[in-house]
């Protein structure tokens, strides 16, 4: 077993936050798997393997951290809860396009990785801010359907490259993981290919479904919408205006 602080203080400290939100059994069922997949990537051997070995292991930690525990932290969060915490869809995008982006810098990301006690929490932490800004106008925002899924669309597009280009470089541009002792598994190059192949698959295989979430959504208030304009011509019942049973099927959920 080989912890790091985030398996020790950021999991602890982000239960404090859950529990004092009082979240209902489903949402603290949402964070319950939140922690214990932070809390798993971070004291298991992927640890170890991650910090001194293979990049795809850093890369798996590295989407823990800035999408699957992010998405259910805020998924955990009570409706009625942080109510006037807006997030911006745009300066969203940006930071957690603008997070991802940066920390694959080569030499941003060898830095990071010579100070494991320093840099690479702050990195870890950025990574998981961005997350929560990424999803909390996706989950918690008044936006319709539609524009959700054209959001969640633009962010794979848009981080789809950085995945297709680590399993397309012929190179490995990593230099920490280049001279990494290995008694096992894959040479340099091949491990940034199943790296970039794996942060793209899933990429796709997460933004995919929760996009499809979204865009059912829409097409079914498109599909309503002609009868609602029906009714509010044709009336909706005695002595009830045809325009209030209008606004009342568009204010449901």
């Amino acid at each position: 077993m080989h912890p790091s602080l985030e398996a020790v203080g950021l999991v602890p400290a982000l239960a404090l936050v859950v529990a004092a939100l009082r979240p209902s059994r489903d949402r603290a069922l949402a964070a319950a798997v939140a922690l214990a997949l932070i809390f798993g990537a971070f004291i298991t051997e992927l640890q170890q393997l991650a910090t001194h070995t293979f990049l795809w292991a850093h890369l798996l930690q590295n989407v823990v951290l800035a999408e699957w525990a992010p998405a259910l932290l805020v998924l955990a969060v009570p409706e009625n809860k942080l109510r006037n915490l807006r997030v911006p869809m745009l300066p969203a995008l940006i930071v957690w396009l603008g997070t991802y982006f940066v920390w694959h810098v080569p030499v941003i990301y060898d830095a990071a990785l010579r100070r494991p006690h320093t840099l690479l929490h702050v990195e870890h932490l950025t990574y998981l801010i961005a997350g929560i800004a990424l999803w909390w106008p996706v989950i918690r925002g008044r936006q319709p359907p539609g524009v959700k899924a054209l959001y969640l669309f633009a962010a794979f597009v848009l981080a789809s490259p950085l995945g297709l280009l680590l399993a397309l470089i012929p190179r490995a541009i990593y230099p920490f993981y280049v001279h990494a002792p290995r008694t096992w598994g894959p040479r340099p190059l091949a491990d940034q290919q199943i790296a970039g192949v794996t942060m793209a698959l899933e990429q796709a295989a997460v933004f995919f479904a929760v996009f499809a979430v979204y865009l059912t959504r829409f097409l079914r208030e498109e599909q309503r919408e002609p009868e609602l304009l029906r009714r509010s011509i044709g009336g909706s019942g005695p002595g009830r205006p045809a325009h209030h049973e209008l606004e009342r099927q568009q204010l449901r959920p």
